[in-house]
């Protein structure tokens, strides 16, 4: 049987069309689910929209629209960048869905029912664009919320969750699971939260009314961030489908700093209190620059993705993306960073071996894998070059488990690094003239080597990787990872594909 493996992006506000920060996030949770397919899990990787809110309601009013018709605008921005970027997702919830609904209502009754929440006054800062209550401490000198974002004064009849009841649970709960949290600065600053004392929580608004009504209450909407948290469950079916059985708790939540405190402290103590088990991971990764400056509207530096891909070419920016910065980090966008990574990693690298490689076995050795004896393959998988590349396919698996995401990559590109060493010093045009039985041998190595490769590279560039893999014959059931052995070698004789460049080099640099 499958291991399972569940794995979700936030849902993404629709207040406006995405920004290169959620590709980003769909993106790393796209490599890490394609991954885990290819290590033979049972995979459900979650994407969506998040809906509701004083914000949308606020959006959506300016332009004198409906907001419903608003977020159905939107979202299917959302939807779009999931078919420009590739992303492999098995579900796409968006929180105005009834199965969303229905499920957040059954949600909040557990808590009711657990006597976690209750009534009251809500009095405190609240900010619109963040969604978020701050208290006094938190605000910045000039009364702004730590985001930058402005704040207001609230007075309003709300329902409560019990937050504080949960501060020591968490605290244990984080202390004796020090891996819940990626990475370490952002669980040391979560633990640092919860110790400097818990609030009980406002989770319910009486100000605006685009929103799920509190059950039997219709006055009251519930508050956005409870809404949003529980679409990890209704995409699942909660409380009583398979689905929910099969997959819950989640292996990792991936989402951008910003919301830690959310989905590492809020979401926890809901789910605690619903007496259900807690996600085994909280991956949070770090903010974008462009060219050095913070990225903002009022700047006009606003990175659309779609626009990217359509100039660089999809997977040349899934490939940027994913190892230009420490995942978990902040990180800059560069545009001469792209091409050269573009030229100097894919095209000089990685493209040049392969093209290299099989334009001079196409040539050479009648477009087949070259003869060599019955047992070379397991000579060859004693070589330096292919030892290197099955430890790194070793090592990549750990690396990923660990959400690693620009380390795997940093291990392929040195595969291929080595490999350009290998031909170099083995010189097979020379070998050609004077040893063929050791240029077969040579070239043998280097297909089997660039097997690895493509292989490796296709949670990260299917389309690349694919074509890779076609030009070497490899079928195309014989490409997950339980194949990264000499026991699905290529064989001697196959037919290969007359190759074509996979990374063609980035000339326009303007």
């Amino acid at each position: 049987m499958k291991d399972n493996y569940y794995i979700t992006t936030p849902i993404y506000y629709v207040n406006d069309v995405p920004h290169i920060g959620s590709a980003y996030t769909t993106l790393a949770v796209d490599v890490i689910a394609r991954f885990m397919r290819l290590c033979g899990k049972d995979v459900m990787f979650l994407t969506g929209t998040d809906e509701h809110g004083q914000k949308v309601e606020k959006a959506a009013a300016n332009k004198n629209i409906d907001p419903q018709k608003f977020t159905d605008e939107l979202s299917e921005h959302f939807r779009n960048l999931c078919e420009v970027m590739n992303i492999s997702c098995d579900d796409f919830i968006r929180t105005t869905e009834d199965r969303h609904k229905q499920t957040v209502e059954k949600f909040w009754q557990k808590l009711v029912d657990s006597g976690d929440i209750y009534q009251g006054k809500y009095s405190g800062w609240y900010c619109v664009r963040d969604e978020a209550f701050y208290d006094k401490s938190e605000l910045t000198p000039e009364g702004l919320a730590p985001t930058g974002a402005s704040v207001e004064w609230v007075e309003e009849p709300s329902y409560f969750f019990a937050l504080s009841k949960w501060q020591d649970k968490l605290l244990e709960y984080y202390k004796d699971n020090p891996e819940f949290i990626k990475p370490q600065s952002r669980y040391n600053e979560v633990v640092s939260f919860v110790k400097g004392g818990l609030h009980d929580l406002s989770v319910s608004r009486t100000s605006f009314n685009w929103g799920i009504k509190v059950p039997g209450d219709d006055k009251h909407v519930i508050y956005v961030w409870l809404d949003a948290l529980v679409n990890y469950l209704s995409a699942l079916g909660y409380p009583d489908n398979d689905n929910f059985k099969k997959f819950w708790p989640a292996n990792a939540h991936v989402v951008g700093k910003d919301i830690v405190r959310f989905h590492a402290v809020y979401w926890p103590a809901f789910l605690m209190a619903a007496d259900l088990p807690l996600p085994k991971c909280i991956v949070a990764h770090g903010w974008w620059t462009n060219e050095g400056e913070k990225i903002s509207k009022s700047l006009g530096n606003v990175i659309n993705p779609v626009e990217l891909v359509e100039e660089f070419g999809l997977d040349s920016v899934r490939y940027f993306l994913m190892k230009e910065i420490t995942f978990g980090s902040d990180g800059n966008f560069s545009r001469s960073s792209l091409i050269n990574r573009i030229n100097s990693e894919l095209s000089n690298k990685i493209g040049n071996l392969v093209q290299r490689t099989l334009s001079f076995v196409f040539k050479q050795c009648d477009a087949r894998v070259p003869e060599v004896e019955q047992n070379f393959a397991s000579l060859a998988y004693k070589s330096t070059l292919l030892q290197y590349a099955v430890n790194a396919a070793q090592t990549n698996i750990k690396l990923m488990e660990n959400f690693e995401i620009n380390a795997v990559l940093d291990n392929i590109l040195n595969i291929a690094e080595q490999a350009n060493i290998y031909i170099d010093n083995q010189a097979p045009w020379q070998l050609k003239k004077t040893d063929i039985i050791k240029m077969n041998e040579v070239l043998y190595t280097l297909l089997e080597t660039i097997r690895f490769i493509g292989l490796m590279l296709q949670p990260f560039m299917p389309d690349a990787a694919c074509k890779i893999l076609d030009q070497l014959g490899v079928d195309t059931r014989a490409r997950d990872f339980a194949h990264l052995n000499e026991n699905f070698a290529l064989q001697s004789g196959s037919v290969i594909l007359e190759p074509t460049p996979i990374f063609p080099r980035f000339e326009n640099a303007s």
